[in-house]
């Protein structure tokens, strides 16, 4: 690499170029369309100078390969925080200590999505709740799942998926029923827990171990008409795959949401196939993309993300699409 250039480099000890940088901790952080669309930001925002840093973790990271990461990013005087995607709920199991403050949706959701620092002090924050709260409010009619009597299944019990579920449920309009799916009987239960601690009783929550990718065809077959289907599985983009099968059968009138918006996308492709004959909306991932970068840059920046800025900062992101 020469210097000056905007893509994400190793954290490994190679030349940063650059005294002040943000960080990415993912799984395959240079594959991530951020690597195009922070230079675009920086140059908007008055902050050329930042480059963006990538920490690598494998999906199997250890307690103590978290450890290290955070204690590194904390004793690194130059990275101002790092946004925290696949890793955010074993950043917050195995390092929630390291942290000198956590916000109330980084306990109440056990994860830790945005890292930045204040005075000296580590702050670890969950940006997934206003993330897909924000994401949501651009597809979601206000009264659509009253008027429809749709339901939602989610696959996925992760931060997103769990987020994503909270957020339906804690809606006015909320859904009658709310099927969550994983493949790991302990994420659903952690699901559980976190469904019981916000008072979220008013809506029905089922939880589905789901072993097969048939089995979630068969649940996403049962949903009532005009449901909402969500993929926060990560697969078709940490992982190849997708949860369904090309059988599937998405609900007539339904909506579709594929939180990724880049990799082979399966699940996103089965949909977009139904979407005629079957009356299916289909949404991909960019703009919770979109939402979620630019919530943890203003965070890190301490820059309020107003309607203006944030239409300005999405339109500088299209090109790099």
């Amino acid at each position: 690499m020469t210097r000056g250039t905007s893509a994400i480099i190793a954290s490994t000890g190679e030349d940063r170029f650059s005294p002040c940088h943000i960080g990415f901790v993912g799984v395959s952080t240079a594959g991530s369309s951020i690597t195009k669309v922070f230079p675009r930001w920086m140059d908007l925002l008055g902050r050329p100078e930042l480059k963006l840093i990538g920490h690598d973790l494998p999906l199997s990271a250890t307690n103590e390969e978290y450890r290290s990461l955070i204690t590194a990013i904390r004793a690194d005087q130059y990275e101002l925080g790092a946004l925290v995607t696949t890793h955010k709920l074993g950043v917050y199991r195995a390092a929630s200590d390291l942290f000198d403050e956590l916000d109330e949706f980084a306990v109440l959701y056990r994860e830790v999505s945005s890292i930045s620092k204040r005075g000296g002090r580590l702050v670890g924050k969950a940006k997934d709740p206003i993330t897909a709260r924000l994401a949501m409010e651009e597809f979601l009619p206000e009264r659509y799942f009253s008027s429809s009597g749709a339901e939602v299944v989610c696959l996925g019990s992760g931060g997103a998926g769990t987020a994503i579920t909270s957020c339906l449920a804690a809606r006015q309009d909320r859904p009658r029923k709310i099927m969550c799916t994983d493949r790991r009987a302990e994420a659903l239960e952690a699901l559980r827990r976190t469904h019981d601690a916000a008072g979220l009783s008013p809506v029905t929550f089922g939880y589905e171990l789901t072993s097969s990718a048939a089995q979630s065809d068969e649940l996403i077959g049962g949903a009532a008409p005009g449901s909402l289907v969500v993929n926060a599985t990560g697969l078709g983009k940490d992982l190849p795959g997708s949860p369904v099968t090309g059988d599937v059968r998405f609900p007539t009138g339904g909506i579709v949401w594929d939180l990724n918006y880049r990799g082979p996308l399966r699940f996103l492709e089965d949909a977009r196939r139904q979407a005629s004959g079957r009356s299916v909306t289909v949404i991909d991932g960019w703009r919770y993309f979109i939402h979620g970068w630019t919530q943890f840059i203003g965070e890190v920046l301490e820059v309020e993300i107003v309607p203006n800025l944030l239409t300005r900062l999405s339109m500088a992101a299209e090109g790099a699409r």
